[in-house]
This record gives structure tokens, C-alpha cells and sequence, in this order.
């Protein structure tokens, strides 16, 4: 695939290029010495293009760092691949948070989509994204993905109800896993 396209009702608009790049399946199967994974398992991921998101991010489920987010969503600006506003409740935190670890961290690192039908937002975020139906987006650290940000932050953000179009092909339509 060449570009993903994520929308949502709360405002989420947001463009990454994907050509090249190869997605990941994390089903939670571990069966070979020196394989690894988290649990819960359930989600497909993989690292947009370095330098190249943009749009707005409206992150309305949970983000790490912050916890699960109640009412107002948290507003995040990407431009050129870089978060370079982050607003909303929780804003000054996250922003202090990458802002700790230097001008890279604002890196858009992953795009993920949940498929995990048990998981729940419970504000631990590695089950939060897992969510099925969910789509997340990280910044900070995208190096086991193959990228070359390499800064010590990893940072999560989860839509609830989101579209996610492929190549013009819906995968997630309005929170639900099409295919």
C-alpha cells in the first residue's frame, strides 16, 4: 500500500505514507525460544513513512502518559511527520513528556489498528490499543519497526471511533473492522 487515510467524527484528519513499509502482525502466538510479544496480543502496526503524516489527530480513547480520556479529546498537529502542537486535556503533559527526551520524540512513529474483540480501554495502554475497532498512533520511537528514530519514548494515543482508509479501501469503518 502506498498511503493511509484516518478519519473520525471528532475531527481526526490525518494522512501517512506507508509505501515501502511492511506491516505486523502481533497475534499473541509466542511458540519459539527467543520470540517475544505483549499481552493482551491483538493488533496490526507498522511505521508510516519518517517525515511524511500530515493532518490533526483528535487521540479520544487513551494516551500513554496520560490515561483513558473522558470528554474532551486530546488535539495533536503533525506536520512534516512531527507532532508540533499538542492541545486539550493532558496536552502540557504529553508535550513535557517528549519534550524531556529531545526534538525527536515528537515523531510520528506507528500507525496500529486493534483485533483484539475482548480487549478494553481501561487506560493501560497496552491492552487499550488492542482494542478492536480501534486505530492508535504513536510518537517517539519507531526503531523495532525498522525506523531511525531511536530516542527513549514510545508513546501511544487511541482512537475510538475511526475510519481508516488504505489505498482509498476501507479496513476500519467507524470503529469496525471491515474484510
Amino acid at each position: 500500500a502506498r498511503v493511509a487515510e484516518l478519519t473520525c467524527p471528532n475531527g481526526t484528519a490525518l494522512t501517512l505514507p506507508i509505501d515501502g513499509i511492511d506491516a505486523i502482525a502481533s497475534t499473541g502466538l509466542i511458540r519459539e525460544p527467543g520470540q517475544g510479544g505483549n499481552l493482551p496480543s491483538g493488533e496490526a502496526y507498522l511505521m508510516p513513512v519518517e517525515g511524511g503524516a500530515e493532518g490533526v489527530l483528535y487521540v479520544d480513547g487513551s494516551m500513554a502518559d496520560v490515561g483513558v480520556i473522558d470528554g474532551e479529546p486530546l488535539r495533536i498537529v503533525i506536520r512534516k511527520g512531527m507532532a508540533t502542537e499538542i492541545t486539550g486535556p493532558g496536552g502540557a503533559r504529553l508535550a513535557a513528556a517528549l519534550d524531556a527526551k529531545g526534538p525527536r520524540a515528537r515523531n510520528v512513529a506507528e500507525l496500529g489498528v486493534g483485533t483484539n474483540d475482548r480487549a478494553q480501554i481501561t487506560g493501560m495502554i497496552l491492552e487499550d490499543e488492542k482494542v478492536a475497532g480501534t486505530v492508535h498512533v504513536a510518537l517517539g520511537n519507531n526503531v523495532g519497526m525498522g525506523g531511525t528514530v531511536n530516542v527513549p519514548i514510545h508513546l501511544d494515543g487511541v482512537i475510538r471511533r475511526p475510519t481508516l482508509r488504505v489505498d482509498g479501501r476501507v479496513v476500519v469503518d467507524d470503529g469496525k473492522l471491515v474484510g
